[in-house]
């Protein structure tokens, strides 16, 4: 029996992890929930799983919860408990699936207490992936990646020597906008960025996968976990989303990982890795599914890619720096204060503005995390003047 902290429950990778969870009850336990602010659904997840306590970030939200709520379950209130529950001795597989930079603390912290870590956060490994996975090495500990895209490049590696890699091929649906002409982007609204064409996924990563931010923050992220160049990393659309993602070896052959858009079966994976169970999360039917087509992405029209490569290549902190220029922009974006086509001029604007350090802390990693965040803020208000 596997005790999970989940970060995030109330998210869309949450939500499907308590899929998971409730469709194999005598494998999984739910030993600790985290979220932000939704404690309506919250209190019901504990009332289902039963957990041995609960996190609200939010401190408003949490400290109205905590008057309201009379189980058994401990309520702790601020967003610097994520990482009690990552250490927590009923935490076998910390389950990170909260957004943002947020996820950095508790996975360090989970890391160092030798958890098992099941990552949906792509920022931890964005912002710092050269500490983390450092410190993963140093504690032997696994990180296990729940994006579809890695988990598929996970499975493609499986008996496979590291030196046979040629290149990681992850794939992109090429989100809402991957017909529309430049033109067409310029006053696109917030509603058209929340139509993903395959995926019901969160608010953030939605407008992300729209702009290709999101596939800039998987190259980053896959360059760490799978320790490959930039250059041995390609991006491909693939408007159908059944291929995840693929390697390519040394002789010519490549291997993929198929299934039908769901990520239920990536985080199964994760939880089960390296074993296989049984699952009922739908089978892929090939006479369904016989037209796959592939495309190279239009870096020019979604400058976000090419932004988040070259922030890659630069190493040190600049990823860093990508990562929370997208995550501001994204956000007034969000609130319609900032245009879609406007997100990569902002982070291109704070790139710009920042210093690299190529030999990093974790307290650098901080410093440079607000202070782009806060370049971010003062152009984008400059900008609507």
């Amino acid at each position: 029996m596997k005790k999970i902290s989940l970060l995030g429950s109330t998210g869309s990778i949450g939500k499907q992890t308590l899929d998971v969870v409730r469709a194999n009850p005598d494998r999984f336990q739910i030993t600790s929930l985290a979220v932000q602010s939704n404690t309506k659904l919250l209190h019901a997840q504990i009332n289902e799983f039963k957990p041995l306590c609960a996190v609200v970030s939010d401190r408003v939200a949490g400290e109205k919860f905590k008057t309201e709520y009379s189980g058994p379950c401990k309520i702790l209130v601020g967003e610097e408990h994520l990482q009690d529950l990552a250490v927590s001795e009923q935490t076998d597989v910390l389950l990170t699936a909260v957004v943002g930079f947020t996820g950095l603390r508790p996975t360090l912290a989970g890391i160092k207490a030798g958890k098992t870590i099941a990552l949906a956060n792509k920022e931890t490994l964005v912002a710092a992936g050269n500490l983390v996975m450092n410190l993963a090495k140093a504690h032997k500990v696994d990180i296990l990646p729940v994006d579809s895209e890695h988990s598929a490049v996970l499975q493609s590696m499986q008996g496979q020597v590291h030196s046979w890699i040629k290149k990681i091929i992850l794939t992109a649906s090429g989100g809402p906008f991957r017909t529309r002409s430049s033109e067409d982007l310029q006053n696109v609204s917030i509603e058209e960025c929340l139509k993903h064409p395959n995926w019901n996924m969160g608010r953030k990563i939605t407008v992300d996968s729209a702009s290709l931010a999101n596939k800039g923050l998987e190259v980053i992220e896959a360059r760490w976990l799978f320790d490959v160049d930039y250059a041995d990393i390609e991006v491909v659309v693939h408007p159908q989303s059944i291929i995840h993602s693929m390697v390519e070896y040394v002789d010519g052959s490549v291997i993929a990982q198929l299934g039908l858009p769901d990520m239920k079966l990536p985080i199964q994976y994760a939880l089960t890795y390296p074993e296989r169970i049984a699952a009922d999360f739908g089978r892929l039917d090939f006479l369904k599914h016989s037209n796959l087509t592939f495309e190279q992405p239009n870096t020019d029209k979604f400058l976000c890619l090419k932004l988040a490569y070259q922030a890659g290549m630069a190493d040190g902190v600049m990823p860093c720096v990508f990562n929370a220029a997208n995550e501001v922009a994204v956000e007034y974006c969000l609130d319609s204060r900032l245009r879609f086509v406007d997100i990569p001029v902002v982070i291109e604007h704070v790139l710009g503005k920042t210093t690299n350090i190529k030999d990093y802390t974790l307290e650098d990693i901080f410093a440079v995390d607000a202070q782009s965040r806060s370049i971010a803020k003062e152009y984008i208000e400059n900008l609507s003047k």
